[in-house]
């Protein structure tokens, strides 16, 4: 249930991180005056534990069904709400924007939509360990300590990586991945967003310089993808962050920051 007077915002996590990593972010978007919605992916577990413990449950799960189900989430809300969201969640965000089902959208390292053909070497070091496995398409795949460390927290120290890792990482299906990586190559993609729709909400791109799974290059790229819609569409760098800075020491400057747009772009 929302609160009336409180504009909604769904959070939307990435691969390998639980909903529940976005709980600080929703705590900082109720105190600024928003009804924060944490929803899961279909077949992911309410609970780190059980996640780990049931990784078969979201085997095969795929951008469409992880998009649709945020979307049936959204049109039972009494108000469209802001979409959050990082990595593959901020891909999802930007397609949902796209269909008109959002007020505004950060979309936080997002994810490569259909059209961006940047190439970035670190983020093929990220994913090669599943793509070059077929198969890891109908499975549900975790990376490990040194796979986190270097996709997601190569810009914090280790400490703080292995805390993290222990904190937050769940096995995610692996199908995302292939559909991101080959969306330039497929008539009908899943990974295809209505950057042309110039109806729709206000989008920020976040990214982090030294992020190795969506390198900055990407999320710019991305940005080029709206240049002809006339719906209002910012970039914004953050200069020493990593593919992490969602979930690490450094989350709160990102979320002021979001905080910080929002107020002057949906007011």
């Amino acid at each position: 249930m929302t609160t009336p007077h409180r504009t909604p915002v769904v959070f939307i996590h990435g691969l390998w991180l639980h909903s529940t990593s976005w709980q600080g972010w929703a705590e900082a978007f109720l105190d600024a005056g928003f009804e924060p919605i944490l929803p899961e992916w279909p077949g992911v577990p309410a609970t780190v534990t059980e996640a780990r413990r049931r990784p078969g449950d979201q085997a095969g799960v795929g951008l469409a069904e992880i998009s649709e189900a945020h979307a049936r989430i959204i049109r039972e809300l009494p108000t469209a709400p802001v979409l959050v969201g990082h990595s593959v969640g901020g891909f999802i965000a930007q397609h949902l924007l796209g269909q008109g089902l959002g007020s505004a959208a950060v979309a936080v390292c997002p994810g490569q939509i259909k059209g961006v053909k940047a190439i970035a070497p670190a983020q093929a070091k990220s994913t090669f360990a599943f793509l070059r496995d077929p198969v890891n398409i109908k499975h549900a795949v975790s990376l490990n300590t040194e796979q986190f460390r270097y996709g997601f927290a190569n810009a914090v120290s280790e400490r703080e990586s292995a805390e993290l890792y222990d904190e937050w990482t769940i096995p995610s299906p692996a199908r995302p991945l292939f559909q991101l990586a080959l969306g330039n190559f497929v008539p009908h993609s899943a990974a295809r967003v209505n950057t042309d729709n110039e109806t729709r909400g206000p989008l920020l791109l976040l990214s982090g310089r030294l992020d190795h799974t969506v390198p900055d290059v990407l999320t710019r790229s991305t940005y080029k993808q709206y240049r002809d819609s006339r719906a209002t569409t910012e970039y914004q760098c953050f200069e020493d962050r990593g593919h992490s800075l969602t979930v690490d020491h450094g989350w709160p400057d990102l979320a002021r920051t979001s905080l910080g747009w929002l107020d002057s772009h949906t007011h």
